[in-house]
């Protein structure tokens, strides 16, 4: 899970299984995400990975939720 707390204190979560690179990363490699555009993107230098934290509020994720077993 990735949690990102927004300037207003909410706190969201998503699953990282949702976008296809950082599905495939370690927790390690997830670890290393730094913020860009002043708090408005997410960055994964070494995934090659961006995400804006709009699109995530708006729920653009790539991959479809894996149903749960």
């Amino acid at each position: 899970m990735i949690y990102l707390e927004l300037s207003d204190g909410r706190i969201l979560g998503f699953p990282a299984d949702r976008f296809k690179l950082l599905k495939a990363a370690s927790d390690s490699q997830l670890q290393e995400v730094k913020l860009e555009l002043k708090g408005h993107a997410l960055r994964w230098e070494n995934l090659d990975e961006d995400l804006t934290v709009q699109g995530i509020l708006e729920g653009k994720f790539q991959l479809p939720l894996e149903p749960s077993t």
